[in-house]
Order: structure tokens, then sequence, then C-alpha cells
């Protein structure tokens, strides 16, 4: 009779030493399926959202949407109080909780002061969208120093100030999520400024998401294309608009909602495992 008919771990195909691995790491699986059985828990009070930048388009829709899905949300702008208030109204119509906050995200103190209204209205904050953001075009001949440092003080200080409170008190199991843009792989004539703060985006999550390592929560860029907003539409020719809308294969612009739907997606429980990504949303334009 050989040994294999002797030993019964040797004749079912397991080693000692397999099986010596298997208890060494059985915690660590356990462990890790708990991790991922709960990768988002809700907190008693319910979820929270706080969308910066939210009183009209890719900011309102996402609101809009947020609180559709049940969360409660945060509206912020900055001068638009009227908008943000109806943002609000329509959310609460639907019977959704919402409040609005004004605050200027290029300002540290007001956007630790938005995150406290966040805290202290809903008791915590679960997913924060840094949408808020300025678009001034000109050529580098043309861009004056006020323009250029407008857009740099909302667009990359701003969300800079906004990433930060959110790395701070976003709750474990969260979601982070700044708004980048496809110019920075169309990189067009005028857009040079713009498109350098909105690259600065996709660095930023990517960096932050290691950071937070070990508490569940996910960061990300997402990437619009050609959005039917006023941030993209004023300035431009009918013929202007048209020829981009030519260039993108779905054939139209983006309205609000589409790019809501893919920050939705993101903030889904099983959207929990894309961390430390740019999304581009744009019609396969780029």
């Amino acid at each position: 009779m050989s040994e294999q008919d002797h030993n019964p771990m040797a004749k079912s195909g397991v080693s000692r030493r397999n099986l010596l691995t298997v208890a060494a790491i059985a915690p660590a699986l356990a462990t890790l399926g708990a991790t991922v059985a709960s990768a988002q828990p809700v907190p008693p009070g319910g979820r929270v959202a706080l969308v910066t930048g939210s009183s009209r388009g890719i900011g309102a829709a996402t609101a809009k949407r947020l609180a559709r899905d049940g969360y409660a949300v945060v509206v912020n702008c900055r001068v638009n109080r009227d908008l943000a208030a109806a943002v609000v109204a329509e959310i609460e119509a639907e019977g959704g909780r919402a409040i609005w906050e004004q605050a200027d995200v290029a300002e540290a103190a007001e956007v630790a002061r938005l995150f406290g209204a966040a805290e202290s209205a809903f008791g915590g904050v679960d997913v924060v969208v840094s949408n808020a953001g300025v678009m001034p075009l000109a050529s580098f001949a043309d861009m004056s120093d006020e323009a250029f440092d407008h857009v740099m003080a909302v667009n990359v200080k701003g969300s800079f100030n906004v990433l930060r409170e959110a790395a701070r008190r976003v709750r474990d199991h969260g979601r982070i999520i700044a708004l980048s843009s496809s110019i920075t792989q169309l990189r067009s004539p005028t857009y040079g400024p713009y498109a350098a703060s909105k690259a600065a985006q996709d660095i930023f999550v990517n960096v932050l998401a290691k950071e937070l390592a070990g508490r569940m929560i996910s960061v990300n860029a997402l990437a619009p294309g050609l959005v039917n907003t006023t941030l993209f539409t004023d300035g431009k020719t009918p013929e202007q608009i048209a020829g981009f809308v030519q260039r993108t294969p779905h054939g139209r612009l983006a309205e609000p909602g589409d790019i809501a739907d893919v920050i939705a997606g993101l903030c889904a429980e099983d959207g929990w495992w894309v961390s430390g990504q740019t999304i581009f949303a744009n019609g396969g334009i780029v």
C-alpha cells in the first residue's frame, strides 16, 4: 500500500502545507469578506451629500438626482441664492430633504462653515461632489492676470479646499468626486488655463484615494465633455456649438442630467470599487 493510501490528505490532493496556509490566511479572508459585505453601511440618520456649485447646471442636476436616490442634500451657491433656494424647494416638493448654504469655495473658512452646516442639519457627510468652477476663456496672448488668477482660485484652490475638508469630515465608506473635464484631452485653443485647472483634479483624486486608504472612501474625478449649460454655451455662437456637436459621436450636447446619472452611479453601493480614477463622460468625443 502506498503512502498516499495511508494519508487521507494526500489522497484528496490537500497537503499539510496547504492546510497551514489556509489556516494562516483564514482570519484575513474573513475580515475581507466582512468588509466587502458592509462596503457602504447606511448611517442611522441616512446618507448625506454635499454638492458645491449646485444652484444650476450639473451641480443642480446632481443635487436633485442624489435626493431622488434618498440622500439628504446640501445645496451650495456663491451668489445665486434664489436659484439655490429653488433647487431645495424642488427637492422638498418631491419628498426629499435639503438645505442650501452660501459659501465661496475659494475661501477655506467658508468651506469649513459649509461642511459645518451639513453636519448641523443632517449629522454628517457621506458624499462630496466638488463641482463649483469657472471657465474664463482667452488665448494666452489675450488672457488677463485677473482672469487667470480667478480660474486658479476657484478651480484649483477652491477644489483643494473642498477636498481637504472632505478628507477630514466624510464618514467612512463615503464618496468624494471632483469635476474634471474632457478638455484636458481636447486641449482646444483658448482653454489653456481652464484645462490646466481641471487636470489638477485628476491628480488630486488619485493622491487623495491613496491617502484615505483603509477608510473605504472612494475618490474619483468625473470629466464631462460638452454639456448644455451656460458655462459652456455662454459666449459661443450657434455655429460654434454646432461644430462641437458634429464632433461628438452621440450627435448632441450632454444634458446636466446625463452627467448627474454617472455621478449617481459612482455613489451607488456597487460603485465603491472604482477609486483613484478619472471617468470620462463625453459621448465619445475623446
